[in-house]
C-alpha cells in the first residue's frame, strides 16, 4: 500500500528512512555531483605497507591453506596468461600501466604482466601464495607490491561477519601512494581477477553500490575492472527487452554505469582448482560437470564519464536503485501502473516526457529509459514530494 505524506523536508535518503516507519515518501532535490567531490581527500603518501617476510616457495607442502571453506579458480597456464595479457593491451606497445590483480595465487598472469612493463600490486588473500609472489618482484625496482588481503573483502559494511584478511581501501590506496582522479578524466588503475565461485551476483551488488556512491575503490576515480566472470551471470549482465527472461535490475543498473565490453572467452576447463585438500587438480565433483561445460567470460567494465547528472548523483543514487527493484517485482506489469506506486507525480505527464505509450511494459524498457524516466521523475517541478516508498524493499535485492 502507497500513501502521500506531507511536511517531510526534501531528499530524504533511503537509508535515513530505514525503520522509520512502513509508509513514507522521499522528497526531491537532487545534490549536484559537485558536493560530493568536496570530501576530505588527503594528500596521498609514497609509504608503502610492510610486506611479509619472504619464505622459501618449498617450505609449503602446497599452495594452498587446507583451511578454506570453498575452492578458488586460477589461472596457471603461460599460454593463457599471454593471451590475457594481448588483449588488455588492445595491440598496443608496451605501457606502463597500474594493475591491481586480484588473488593472482601462483602469480603466473602477475609474471606476464610484469614481462610486458605492467606495474602490478597483488592483492592475495592466501598467505601461502605470498612468498612465491615477492619472489617475482625482486630486481623490478618496485614494479611488484604485494599485500595480504582480499580484493573482494574491502570496505566491508558489517566488519563482524567477515572473516580476515579485510582492508579499507582508502588505507590501502594511500599506502601504496595511488592519486585519485576527478571522474572527468582518466582511468587512474585497472583491476584484473576472477569473480568468487559462489558470490558473483553479491559482488556484484557490493561493486554497483561502491560505484554509484563514488566509495571505496571509485572514490579515487573510474576505475576499470577486468573480470572473469560465469558466462550465465555474464548474459545476464548485459540483457535487455530482447532477452527478457534475463533482463533485471541488475542489467539495468550495470549498463547505465558502464561501458561493457566482452574481452575474451575461455572454456572452463583452462582454470585449475584448489581443492579444500589444499591439492591442485581439475574438478571431478558431479555438480561441477554444468560449470565444465560453461565458458568464463572476461569482461571490461569502464564506468561512464556520463553516468552523474543533474538529477542522477551519488547522493540520490539509493532512489534509482529503489525504483529499478520495486518495477522489476513486478516485471509484466505496464510501466504506468508502476508510476502511480512509485510517484504522485502525473503519470500521463511522465510517459508523454519520455515518449512511452499507455501499454508499455517494463520489459520493453531499455537500461537508458530507465535512467531518462528516473531523471524526468526528479525533474519534475510539479511537486515538492516525488517518490513513495515502502521500507520493506531497503534490504531486498531483486
Amino acid at each position: 500500500m502507497w500513501v502521500p505524506v506531507a511536511g517531510l523536508p526534501p531528499r530524504l535518503t533511503l537509508s535515513a528512512l530505514t525503520g522509520a516507519c512502513r509508509l513514507c515518501i522521499l522528497g526531491s532535490g537532487a545534490a549536484r555531483r559537485k558536493d560530493v567531490l568536496a570530501r576530505d581527500r588527503r594528500g596521498l603518501s609514497d609509504f608503502h605497507p610492510q610486506l611479509l617476510p619472504s619464505l622459501s616457495f618449498g617450505d609449503s607442502p602446497s599452495w594452498v591453506t587446507k583451511c578454506r571453506l570453498e575452492p578458488r579458480r586460477y589461472i596457471t597456464s603461460p599460454r593463457l596468461a599471454e593471451t590475457l595479457v594481448q588483449v588488455l593491451r588492445g595491440g598496443r606497445e608496451k605501457t606502463c600501466q597500474l594493475f591491481l590483480e586480484c588473488n593472482p595465487g601462483p602469480g603466473i598472469l602477475t609474471q606476464a604482466l610484469l614481462e610486458n612493463g605492467a606495474r602490478v600490486i597483488a592483492l592475495e588473500s592466501d598467505r601461502t601464495f605470498i612468498p612465491h609472489l615477492e619472489s617475482l618482484g625482486k630486481n623490478l625496482n618496485g614494479k611488484l607490491e604485494v599485500v595480504h588481503c582480499d580484493f573482494f573483502k574491502l570496505d566491508p559494511t558489517n566488519c563482524g561477519t567477515v572473516k580476515p584478511p579485510i582492508m579499507v581501501s582508502k588505507m590501502l590506496f594511500q599506502n601504496l601512494g595511488i592519486q585519485a582522479l576527478p571522474w572527468s578524466k582518466g582511468i587512474p588503475l585497472k583491476v584484473i581477477g576472477i569473480f568468487p565461485i559462489k558470490n558473483e551476483r553479491k559482488t556484484l551488488w557490493k561493486l554497483l553500490h561502491d560505484l554509484y556512491s563514488c566509495t571505496s575503490i571509485y572514490r579515487y576515480g573510474r576505475v576499470e575492472l577486468n573480470m572473469f566472470i560465469s558466462e550465465k551471470q555474464y548474459q545476464k549482465l548485459m540483457a535487455n527487452p530482447k532477452n527478457p527472461n534475463l533482463y533485471q535490475a541488475l542489467s539495468v543498473l550495470w549498463q547505465v554505469a558502464c561501458e561493457i565490453k566482452l574481452l575474451h572467452m575461455e572454456p572452463w576447463s583452462s582454470f585449475d582448482i584448489y581443492t579444500q585438500n589444499g591439492q591442485l587438480e581439475k574438478p571431478k565433483r558431479r555438480e561441477s560437470l554444468e560449470e565444465l561445460q560453461q565458458n568464463l567470460c572476461l569482461i571490461q567494465l569502464t564506468p561512464r564519464r556520463t553516468l552523474f547528472t543533474e538529477n542522477l548523483t551519488p547522493i540520490n543514487y539509493d532512489v534509482f536503485f529503489h525504483m529499478l527493484k520495486q518495477c522489476f517485482m513486478k516485471r509484466n506489469a505496464k510501466l504506468i501502473d508502476h508510476l502511480h506506486s512509485l510517484s504522485p507525480v502525473d503519470a500521463m505527464d511522465i510517459l508523454k516526457k519520455i515518449k512511452k505509450k499507455e501499454k508499455t511494459k517494463i520489459t520493453n524498457l531499455y537500461p537508458r529509459d530507465f535512467k531518462q524516466l528516473f531523471e524526468t521523475i526528479e525533474c519534475s517541478k510539479d511537486y515538492t514530494c516525488k517518490w513513495l516508498y515502502d521500507d520493506f524493499l531497503e534490504d531486498r535485492i531483486v
